[in-house]
This record gives structure tokens, C-alpha cells and sequence, in this order.
């Protein structure tokens, strides 16, 4: 039943979806959020429980994950700059024409630096999409409290959803923590599986859960249509979603998720989630549109909410803490120049292969398309605000391993950042980091 109430530590629970181990969220962020899967990782860091530790960027404290530009609202896109633009084309080389690529360094604030390529490039960013989604989530709950932050803090902590048709079905897995037994377990999400909203909002960021994300627009939608009486009771969601006209439905999806989009500054017709992420989903709600992004409105989604203009302050920073990387890093955030660095990230692909002589079809190795899209911000070392950047990458290179593409280029940017910025090495290094107690 999905009712306002508080999810206790035994709390049975089930798995989700994910596109490899990647997880997010402050590892001391349980107490105040109750996602269980980041004790677990808090656990591990501290040789309670064996496990995978994380590199030292991932070791920050959730009060030191925070927004860096509050103090700089009125900031926009800079105009590309030629010479920067031209060092980030020199590092695509030969394949510059099959990405859009957008890179703003705000590692001197006097003096933003931005370079694009091709930014306008629409394609189906895929996973990245769960960024609008979590966005309509954030924004149905602030229209509905719009002044009490801590009713908020209430509701995506102790409102209990449980898996349905929406969920199904999903291949990935989700980490299932139990705090008592101090046991993982990883598995496909089933419907009857529970998690608070937290947690839900987790799995969609964190490894990327296809079934997670269906629950979150689900409860998105019903946020938007039930403002302040929801949660509702589970009866009265499978009421709601059977009786309800089709064509309602999909007005309610656009409410929800298109609106979020424009309200916050963003242009719809170069962002757009405009379906579900699950077949079942979809047959429950007809979004009503194509789904894709752009590099440069993916760049103004990354700018706004570290300005705390996603929805609101409150909103932006949530945001940013469920992307920050606290497990094992993929694609462009596996780069190992990166390994001392705070990553906040999102990356979806999509690939489809045809019989060709000589070739093999393999995952993220099309040769029909070959999707990867990455969002990254870095913070190096993490906290100080001193190496700071941002990079968005759309690109469609055939029969090349789109993952290993990305990393390469994780690399090559941050190099090159670094070496225009030789002032903000620290003289303390970050590998000295210490995990949260």
C-alpha cells in the first residue's frame, strides 16, 4: 500500500534496473534519506562488511555535496570561445562530426570558459532522460508544498511505493541492502518489491533502473493530479490509472514531465522524455511525443541546477546528490584521470546492429546506431570548488565500443582543463580524503 509511512530498516524489499554497478548519493546519507543501499556502502568503506571501496572523489560528506553557483543566478551560456572550441574539437579528432559535445570550464568564475560543437545534434539521449523525471517528481512536489521543505523531506522519505505493471519489465538489477542482516542482494524488480521514494529516485539515478524510473513517473503523475492528498492508497492508483480516459492520461504526462521542462527555463524541442521507460508503462500511458536531448540543453540543465533554478534550491541540490557517483564509476566517469575527482553523472546508450561482413555486433557496438550520451560535473578536489567543469557528450560513432569512447574522452577533457587551469592543483591531495563516519 503506498501510504504515508515511515519505512523501517527491515522493510522487505526488492531490485530494480541497472546498467552496471553505478551508484549515487552521499554514503552518510542514510539517516536523512533512509536509502539503504548507500549504508551499505558506508559499510563497506568503513571494513564493517567486505566490498568494492570507493575511489577518493566519491568520499564526501552530503553537506559538502552542494551547489556551487547560488551566489551567481543571472550566469548563462557564455558565447563559444574559438580558441577553447578548437582544443575540444583537436581532442574528437577524426570523429568530431559524429558528436555534440558542449564543455563549460567555471574553474575561474571571473572568466567562464565555453565550448561547443555541434550542440544542437538531437538524439535519443536514452537514460539521461530519468533526469526529467526525477525533475517532474521535484517539481509536482514543490507546487504542492511549495513553502514547507520539511513536509517535502517527509514525503520522499517515508511514502512507501510498491512495484506494479509500471515497473515491468526491466533486465537490470538494483542493490537491495538490508540493514540488519548487513546482506546485498541484487535482482530484477517485482511487482509487490517496496521502497520509499528515496530509494526509487536512487535506483532511477544511481544504476539507471528502467523499472524504477516507470514508478517515479507513475508517482510524478499522481503528485500532479493529487497535489496535497497524495499518497494515495494502492486501490485508488489502480482506480485512478483503469478509469481515467487515455487521452486524460496523456495530458496529465505532459503536464507533468513537458511542463517541467519549460518552467524551468529549458526548451522543449531540444529536450524531451516523452514516454515511459517501461513497456508497461506505456501501455498504461501514451506519452504522447519522441524522446531526445541536445548537448547545449543538456549543459543549461547541469548550469541551472547548480545555480539552484531546477524547480528550486531545494530541488537542485537533491538532484545533485542523487548523481554523485559513490560506486563503481562506467563509461565516461570510469576515466581514471578522474579517480580523485567529485563526479556528478548521468550517461544512457542505445545500439542496434545489422548482418555485415567482417563485423560483430557487440553492447554499446552498433553498427546501425550507436548512441552514448554522458553528463558529467567535476569538482576537483572534491568540495573546494577549484577544478570546476562541466560536459555534455552526444555522439554516434558505429562499430566503435561507445562505453570505452566516452572514457577516452573523460580523460582528454579533464587534461585538458587541468592544464588550463594550473592554479587550482591542490596542495593537499584528495587521496587523503576520509570516508564519513
Amino acid at each position: 500500500m503506498n501510504k504515508f509511512t515511515r519505512l523501517g530498516a527491515s522493510l522487505a524489499l526488492s531490485a530494480l534496473i541497472v546498467p552496471a554497478v553505478v551508484q549515487s548519493y552521499p554514503i552518510d546519507g542514510y539517516a536523512d534519506t533512509g536509502i539503504r543501499r548507500v549504508e551499505g556502502a558506508r559499510l563497506v568503506e568503513a571494513g564493517t562488511i567486505p566490498g568494492r571501496k570507493q575511489p577518493p572523489g566519491a568520499l564526501l560528506a552530503t553537506a559538502a555535496v552542494d551547489l556551487r553557483l547560488l551566489d551567481h543566478p543571472d550566469l548563462e551560456l557564455p558565447t563559444p570561445d574559438p580558441a577553447f572550441t578548437d582544443q575540444v574539437l583537436g581532442l574528437l579528432g577524426s570523429r568530431a562530426e559524429q558528436y555534440g559535445i558542449a564543455v563549460l570550464d567555471l574553474s575561474n568564475l571571473e572568466k567562464p570558459r565555453y565550448a561547443e560543437h555541434r550542440s544542437d545534434r538531437r538524439q535519443n539521449v536514452g537514460s539521461v532522460g530519468k533526469l526529467v523525471a526525477a525533475m517532474g517528481l521535484f517539481q509536482a512536489l514543490a507546487d504542492a508544498w511549495p513553502d514547507d521543505i520539511e513536509k517535502r523531506r517527509q514525503i520522499l522519505k517515508n511514502t512507501v511505493v510498491t512495484a506494479d505493471a509500471f515497473s515491468q519489465s526491466d533486465h537490470h538489477k538494483i542493490r537491495i541492502f538490508d540493514v540488519e542482516s548487513r546482506q546485498l542482494t541484487r535482482r530484477t524488480m517485482r511487482v509487490g518489491d517496496r521502497g520509499s521514494l528515496w530509494e526509487y529516485l536512487d535506483w532511477t539515478l544511481s544504476v539507471s533502473s528502467n523499472a524504477a524510473a516507470a514508478m517515479i513517473m507513475r508517482e510524478a503523475m499522481l503528485l500532479r493530479h493529487f497535489g496535497r492528498d497524495y499518497p494515495v492508497p494502492e486501490a485508488e492508483i489502480e482506480r485512478f490509472y483503469r478509469e481515467t480516459p487515455g487521452k486524460e492520461l496523456t495530458k496529465l504526462f505532459q503536464q507533468t514531465f513537458f511542463e517541467a521542462v519549460t518552467r524551468n527555463g529549458l526548451d522543449l524541442e531540444q529536450l524531451r522524455q516523452g514516454s515511459f521507460f517501461t513497456r508497461g508503462g506505456k501501455k498504461k500511458v501514451n506519452g504522447g511525443g519522441s524522446s531526445y536531448g541536445t548537448a547545449r540543453e543538456l549543459m543549461k540543465l547541469l548550469l541551472r541546477m547548480e545555480q539552484g533554478r531546477l524547480v528550486d534550491e531545494f530541488s537542485s541540490r537533491q538532484i545533485k546528490r542523487l548523481l554523485y557517483m559513490t560506486e563503481q564509476r562506467i563509461r565516461y566517469a570510469s576515466s581514471p584521470a578522474l579517480s580523485d575527482s567529485a563526479v556528478y553523472f548521468k550517461s544512457g546508450s542505445l545500439y542496434s546492429c545489422k548482418e555485415e561482413a567482417g563485423f560483430k555486433c557487440g553492447k554499446y557496438k552498433g553498427n546501425v546506431k550507436n548512441y552514448m550520451n554522458s553528463i558529467a560535473v567535476i569538482e576537483f578536489p572534491p568540495g573546494e570548488n577549484q577544478l570546476f567543469y562541466m560536459s555534455t557528450l552526444i555522439s554516434n560513432v558505429l562499430r566503435e565500443n561507445s562505453a570505452v569512447e566516452h572514457q577516452t574522452m573523460g580523460t582528454r577533457i579533464h587534461r585538458l582543463i587541468q592544464k588550463a587551469n594550473p592554479e587550482t592543483q591542490p596542495s593537499v591531495g584528495a587521496r587523503e580524503a576520509k570516508p564519513p563516519s
